[in-house]
């Protein structure tokens, strides 16, 4: 049995120990004074001078108070901690019982005397309920309990024969004790509550933390299958459609394609799912004009000369403009009949600045009204103190502004045109994509017929 004993308190969590111990407490108190009473009970004077069934009848009456004050304090203490309510029925006989132990030791006390010990003996009957009774009440209220019932025995206690002198040290002794231990009861409850509390509040935690990572991972599967899967579409169906005109080897060379994208993007699943993944911008620019070439739409991004774009950026900055430029990448190929695309970066004010401009908005777009990919790239670059906006520009065009604020020091050349940007602010050509497979797009409808509205 002991050995059970000692398992099951090695198993409980550390909170589970506490509670076990605090409540353990409150019941000690309870039953240290229910064996205090019922041992007074059973002493001389009582035996041999009370009548028979006083004797016999107070220690069973001290044993009825200490089990239905344990009662209570269990339903007290699940009360105090927000786990049930307390039957006022049981309150009820609890108080009953406490004042009749009350009476029976007044009763001795004028009849047989009890010398020396009225004071313990009133403290003891009555510590069992006011240690449950101020767990379910405000501590004004226990106060004016305490208050009348000290009020009551100043009346009682000098109808015992005691004069003013014991009565004043049998009230002291009772007020001490019954509202030390009150005190001590409610205190170790208090902070009981206040240790669930906290272990509630690391559960929450706990919880706000996978349901984050449940946000994180789906966010990045959105932005590394939306453009995969698009381009793969693209690209099968443009095979089709070579496959269909005889260019049996043109459309080889679409499925390779396809079949390299696929395995790509297999790997940035796993790394998705591994939690590591990051986006680097340069890879993701030559990225955009290779897909957007692809599916005939010229991409403006800057000169070879100019280097790779946004040399000095912090890492998570650079990450950070990547994804906005995958996703934006992904929306011209889905919801754009776009012919051009151009892409900028600028850093103005401490700002990185990334723009992407598309033409072919056939609809105005919906302002207020974002997409999931949008929205997850509202989120990343808040966690910069960066913002996001998108909307149609004159000229049927559709423009997507990603700022990113920069550190001091940190910006790649102060203020001014970052390398890499199509137009105005730069003497060097822009590097620009061809359509691919003109020829095709001059031939027939796009391929696939693929619906095209908004733009970016």
């Amino acid at each position: 049995m002991s050995r059970v004993r000692v398992r099951d308190w090695r198993g409980r969590s550390r909170p589970a120990k506490v509670d076990l111990y605090t409540r353990g407490t409150v019941y000690l108190l309870v039953w240290v004074a229910l064996l205090a009473l019922t041992l007074l009970m059973l002493t001389r004077p009582v035996r041999t001078g009370a009548h028979p069934v006083a004797a016999v009848g107070a220690p069973l009456l001290a044993v009825a108070n200490g089990v239905v004050s344990t009662l209570l304090a269990r339903h007290a203490m699940d009360a105090y901690l927000g786990q049930g309510p307390v039957p006022r029925r049981l309150v009820g006989r609890a108080a009953f019982v406490a004042a009749l132990a009350t009476g029976t030791v007044l009763w001795l006390a004028a009849t047989v005397g009890m010398e020396g010990m009225l004071p313990v003996a009133l403290s003891t009957a009555l510590v069992p309920f006011a240690t449950a009774h101020c767990l379910i009440v405000r501590r004004r209220t226990t106060v004016l309990v305490h208050g009348g019932v000290l009020a009551l025995l100043g009346v009682l206690v000098p109808l015992t024969g005691r004069g003013a002198a014991e009565t004043l040290v049998t009230l002291g002794t009772v007020a001490f004790t019954i509202g030390w231990l009150a005190f001590t009861a409610r205190v170790s409850m208090w902070v009981l509550a206040v240790l669930w509390e906290l272990r509630e509040a690391r559960d929450v935690q706990a919880r706000l933390a996978v349901a984050e990572e449940r946000l994180r991972f789906g966010r990045d599967l959105h932005d590394v299958l939306g453009r995969s899967l698009a381009v793969i579409a693209l690209k099968s169906e443009l095979a089709v459609q070579l496959a269909q005109r005889g260019g049996e080897h043109r459309a080889l060379e679409q499925m390779t394609e396809v079949q390299r994208i696929a395995r790509e993007t297999q790997r940035e699943v796993r790394d998705v799912v591994r939690g590591y993944r990051g986006a680097d911008l340069r890879t993701e620019l030559d990225g955009a004009q290779g897909v957007l070439g692809a599916a005939g739409i010229s991409c403006t991004i800057g000169s070879p000369e100019d280097g790779p774009p946004a040399d000095g950026l912090p890492a998570e900055i650079q990450s950070a403009l990547a994804w906005v430029v995958r996703e934006a990448t992904t929306n011209v190929l889905r919801h754009g009949d776009a012919a051009h695309c151009a892409i900028g970066l600028t850093t103005t004010a401490g700002a990185a600045v990334l723009t992407v401009e598309n033409d072919g908005v056939r609809t105005p777009a919906a302002p207020g009204a974002p997409g999931t990919g949008l929205a997850g790239l509202r989120e990343r670059l808040t966690a910069l103190g960066g913002t996001l906006t998108a909307g149609p520009v004159p000229g049927a065009r559709f423009r997507l502004t990603a700022r990113v604020p920069v550190p001091a020091g940190r910006a790649p050349n102060g203020t001014g045109q970052q390398p890499g940007v199509p137009a105005g602010g730069t003497d060097e050509p822009a590097r620009t994509v061809e359509p691919a497979g003109t020829d095709d797009r001059a031939a027939g409808s796009e391929p696939g017929g693929m619906e095209r509205g908004a733009g970016v």
